[in-house]
């Protein structure tokens, strides 16, 4: 497993009973997390004093409960980076703090090319990767279809000090932006990908990452640079290995610009266990 350790504002406080309780620059809270299928004993007395609790619902979703008026937002501080902190309506606070170890990942690569590097970054959230591989010298495509997520990683770059760095901010179905820039002969030596589990496509289709994933990296390959740098995909679903995203990548990618590939789940420290808790998977093509 990849650990990010390396936050001072952020951190797993204690884990049990499908919750994890969480400190957010200070500000505790508990949120849902299947995974968590062990039933210890609660060790940290903050379990009782946190600010925001999400509660499931039996019939989807759920709902926040606060034990006083949360802030609106507030600001979370990564290395040089800087982010927006909100409690949203599906348990999600705008930020992933386990990417931090594939931020890392991304700037090492780019500060050590000796080279200008245009990165894609596809179904890109509210920034973490952008603004990463923006800091460190490059130039990033930001692709996301929701226009408020976009406009949250713009919110983002501006409070890191990013706003005058090259980046493009494209609200768009990723999968047709690729075609169009494929019909475009655009080219990119980085894609990352995040893709979600579940969706649905404008006509109503439904798309699922298992069975959407081959087809969408190789269409990628498309927009690949002849000198690529390096594929990352990210994924959160439980029935999605880091191995088969690993064999993907090496179907797609080595085959064509040799190479190798590397995968794993990427976690969390748990403060009271000592344990890391793991909270997806990565699998990275990089150059030989």
């Amino acid at each position: 497993m990849r650990i990010a350790q390396n936050w001072k504002e952020y951190k797993i406080i204690d884990t049990t009973s499908q919750e994890k309780l969480e400190s957010w620059n200070g500000n505790i809270l508990i949120r849902p997390d299947p995974q968590i299928i062990w039933k210890t004993p609660k060790k940290s007395p903050l379990w009782d004093k946190a600010m925001g609790h999400y509660h499931r619902s039996s019939s989807g979703g759920g709902s926040w409960s606060f034990s006083k008026k949360p802030p609106e937002s507030w600001e979370m501080s990564y290395k040089e980076l800087k982010f927006l902190i909100k409690p949203t309506g599906f348990k999600h606070t705008g930020l992933f703090p386990e990417q931090a170890v594939n931020w890392d990942f991304m700037s090492d690569k780019i500060r050590n090319a000796g080279r200008e590097i245009n990165v894609l970054n596809l179904f890109a959230y509210t920034g973490g990767a952008t603004l990463a591989c923006a800091a460190a010298g490059a130039n990033v495509c930001h692709v996301d279809a929701s226009k408020g997520m976009v406009s949250w990683a713009r919110e983002n770059a501006a409070l890191s000090g990013l706003t005058e760095k090259p980046i493009r901010w494209i609200v768009d179905d990723c999968e047709k932006f690729i075609a169009r820039e494929i019909r475009r002969g655009r080219k990119y030596d980085a894609v990352i990908m995040d893709p979600p589990s579940y969706g649905r496509g404008p006509g109503g289709e439904v798309w699922k990452l298992e069975d959407c994933v081959f087809d969408l990296v190789k269409l990628c390959t498309g927009v690949l640079s002849d000198d690529p740098l390096f594929f990352l995909i990210n994924s959160y679903t439980t029935g999605l290995s880091p191995s088969v995203m690993g064999y993907i990548l090496g179907e797609t990618i080595c085959s064509q610009f040799g190479g190798n590939v590397t995968f794993d789940e990427i976690g969390l420290p748990v403060e009271e266990s000592g344990l890391c808790l793991p909270c997806g998977s990565t699998a990275i093509w990089q150059k030989g």
